[in-house]
């Protein structure tokens, strides 16, 4: 298709097209001009036309400065907008063809659930879908429409390659992956370092005792003011009356009034909040306070549906209630570490010491029999260090993220080798022993390989295809 148009381009009936479409431009710019009911047939896609008056309504849809086009206008710039504007048609009539429909109903709930329009409780907000509107200086119907035609093309391509199936030879490479069987042998740390639920309540508080004061934890008291026009001068708008009330609260903040004295002045209601743990979960409002709680003491801030007034009262470090579910958590947390590490240190003492023979490795290694790459691959997820000679290491490293050795003298993956994704040990103990000291020094994780990082095959491939349907239909009927 762009190589008929790239041809056509080269022809004196090119050239006479040019000459259409420059003398609007000219001497009338493009309102209006084929107002008359000139349709003259610029292309043709199967029995459909595509007119003057389409095209100019094209370029007129794109917002292009007239002037510029005036002053630049040649053949190139015709054929790209001419064939941009072929594309589309073709996308159209594809849509058409298979009955592909957006409801109104359902272009509200695409509104409805876009993100960009959500309030401080996640539902959506009117306010900030026609603040996005008036920013963009875009009108609602226009957006909608443009909105549609995007969700239309989407479904078209879904659609499309929902019917797309994997060659045979991929389906059979994949099936073999997916259940062959390897032979492996671990240590299940758990079952040395035993489990938190095992941690008992004694063993908690004499911990709390002893790190009494490294388990402090930061609590907060502030009392809090959500200002919005009805509160300030009783109204839903958002004028220019309720921004100078604004103004003259945070004059008064300057001047030294507190919290109290602007409540009382402006008849405002107050709310206070107590003891709230900054290690805790915390609302929207008590992250914001507690972001600016280094700067100020009182202050007010913008938060898109409303502006807060705030006074922090207190900050105080302090013993979480030994109740409390979640302080109780964090401390066996701690404890279980601790445990893991002392016993860690035990055990690469004996080794270093060579003392740690091979009936001491027999005691806490688990022999298992062959199982499923799926299993293998998600017992991979969760494991501190892998070592393996499998060929796809390389890839489950890199897309598991996790720390792995593979025990091979050769590969076929320099992709990953260039990111640094895992070590190569070779088949030598004492060089990969050095590939897990060096492992345990260094915690930075590798990067992924750009290979490896391609998503949506199907789709791109569904558009490829969909982008020749025109130029392959054009040369078959030609020939």
């Amino acid at each position: 298709m762009l190589n008929s148009i790239r041809n056509f381009s080269k022809t004196i009936f090119a050239k006479i097209l040019l000459f259409i479409v420059i003398i609007p431009f000219v001497f009338w710019g493009m309102g209006g001009v084929f107002s008359s009911g000139n349709t003259n047939s610029l292309a043709k896609i199967d029995n459909i036309n595509i007119s003057t008056q389409e095209f100019i309504e094209h370029i007129n849809a794109l917002n292009i400065n007239q002037e510029a086009i005036r002053e630049n206008l040649d053949n190139e710039i015709v054929e790209e907008l001419l064939s941009e504007l072929i594309s589309k048609k073709i996308l159209e009539i594809q849509i058409n063809e298979l009955d592909i429909n957006i409801t109104k109903k359902n272009l509200a709930n695409i509104i409805k659930k876009n993100p960009n329009f959500f309030d401080e409780n996640n539902n959506f907000s009117r306010l900030k879908y026609e603040k996005f509107l008036l920013t963009n200086q875009i009108d609602a119907p226009t957006f909608e429409r443009r909105l549609k035609e995007r969700e239309l093309q989407n479904n078209l391509f879904n659609f499309i390659s929902g019917g797309i199936y994997s060659p045979l030879f991929l389906t059979k490479k994949l099936y073999e992956n997916e259940t062959k069987k390897i032979e492996i042998e671990y240590i299940d740390l758990k079952e040395i370092y035993g489990s938190k639920d095992s941690i008992k309540n004694n063993d908690v508080n004499k911990y709390i005792d002893k790190n009494e004061n490294n388990l402090k934890q930061e609590f907060i008291n502030y009392s809090y003011v959500k200002l919005t026009p009805a509160d300030l001068i009783g109204s839903e708008e958002y004028n220019q009356i309720f921004f100078d009330k604004i103004d003259e609260i945070e004059n008064k903040i300057l001047t030294g009034n507190s919290l109290n004295q602007i409540v009382l002045e402006y008849k405002l209601e107050k709310k206070s909040k107590e003891n709230v743990n900054v290690s805790s979960e915390l609302t929207n409002i008590d992250n914001k306070i507690l972001d600016l709680s280094s700067k100020s003491q009182i202050d007010i801030i913008d938060m898109n549906e409303f502006y807060l007034l705030y006074e922090i009262e207190n900050i105080v470090k302090k013993l979480p209630d030994r109740n409390n579910d979640s302080f109780i958590k964090s401390v066996k947390d701690k404890i279980y570490q601790e445990k893991r590490i002392n016993h860690n240190i035990e055990l690469l003492q004996k080794i270093n010491a060579k003392k740690f023979t091979d009936a001491d490795f027999n005691k806490i290694v688990n022999s298992l029999k062959p199982h499923s790459f799926t299993d293998y691959i998600s017992l991979q997820k969760n494991s501190e260090l892998v070592i393996s000679d499998s060929g796809t290491l390389m890839e489950e490293t890199a897309i598991l993220k996790t720390k792995s050795i593979m025990i091979r003298n050769s590969h076929e993956r320099p992709e990953g080798m260039d990111t640094g994704t895992l070590l190569v040990s070779g088949l030598d103990k004492n060089n990969l022993s050095e590939c897990i000291n060096l492992i345990k020094k260094n915690n930075q994780q590798s990067k992924v390989p750009t290979d490896y990082l391609v998503d949506d095959f199907s789709k791109k491939i569904s558009k490829i295809i969909l982008s020749y349907f025109g130029y392959i239909k054009f040369f078959h009927k030609k020939n």
